[in-house]
This record gives structure tokens, sequence and C-alpha cells, in this order.
């Protein structure tokens, strides 16, 4: 299937698309910061570059956006019809890396939280979301993922019975 837009629009468009300081995180970030938790941004942890990085609780939080990362189950991780095969091992070296990152902390001894897009974008579960990672915070254990699985299942359910024609 070829693209809806010219090849320049295109790159102009992808290149436009952040790393650092997007909308899910600068929320969360203000949402922590309002909770009085206190972090560094991007600080350079085991050859890794985690989004917000919490000393004092020896944790480390990633904000993972649903389509770069493949959010199990998530509406927001699809694969684009076009270049597939360019998709498919782009989003493979995405998810290799991120273990590999997580591997990386956990064997450095940081707690890692990782919060994704989804679970922020929605108005409903983002409260919960954000109230549930500075609990997280607070606790002791060591890896937690948001909104969790069953979240994202019943957000995918509330969507195909949404979409249903009566």
């Amino acid at each position: 299937m070829t693209d809806i837009v010219a090849r320049s629009v295109r790159s102009r468009i992808m290149r436009s698309i952040r790393g650092r300081d997007t909308q899910p995180e600068l929320l969360l970030r203000r949402a922590l910061h309002a909770r009085g938790f206190r972090y560094r941004l991007h600080r350079r942890i085991a050859d890794t570059r985690p989004d917000l990085v919490l000393p004092r609780w020896r944790a480390v939080i990633m904000v993972h956006g649903c389509f770069w990362h493949r959010h199990p189950g998530c509406k927001f991780a699809y694969t684009p019809r076009s270049r597939t095969r360019f998709w498919r091992e782009k989003f493979r070296e995405n998810v290799a890396r991120d273990e590999r990152d997580l591997a990386r902390l956990r064997a450095a001894g940081w707690r890692v939280l990782i919060v994704w897009e989804c679970g922020l974008r929605d108005r409903r579960l983002r409260e919960s979301v954000l109230e549930q990672a500075a609990k997280w915070l607070r606790s002791r254990s060591t890896r937690m993922e948001l909104p969790g699985r069953a979240a994202s299942e019943k957000r995918a359910t509330r969507m195909s019975n949404t979409s249903r024609d009566p």
C-alpha cells in the first residue's frame, strides 16, 4: 500500500516525533512532583537513559509509547500497512533494546516502573495509573508495568464493544 503523503512530508512528520519531554512524560512528571517525589531526568545509568530517575527510592521510570515499544494488547500498537518489513524490524529492535535496558538496570540494583502511554492518555485510567505509580515508588516491589495487562485487555474489549453495530 502506498503512503497518502509525499515522502518529504512523511520524513518531516517522523522527524518531529520527540523521544523526550513527550506529553505522557510531562503529565507523569507533574503528577509525581505534586505528590512530593523528586527526580532527575534522563540520567545515564548502566548504559541506559531512563526518563525519570528517583535516587532516593532507587527507582527509575520509563514512559513507553505504545506504538514504538509495542504495548501488548493495545490499540495504539498497530503496524503501519506500508513498508511492513521495515516496521517489523524497527519494532523488533526497539523491544530488544527495551529488554536489554531493563536487564541492565535490574542488574545494577535499580527498581523499574514502566508506564505505558495509553494509561496516561485515557482519562478513566489516568488517575488510577498515577496513584499506582506513587504507591509503587513507596513500596519495595522491584518491577511494575502500568497499566497492567488486565487494564489493557479491558480497554481492548471496551473498544471492540463500542465499535460493534447494534
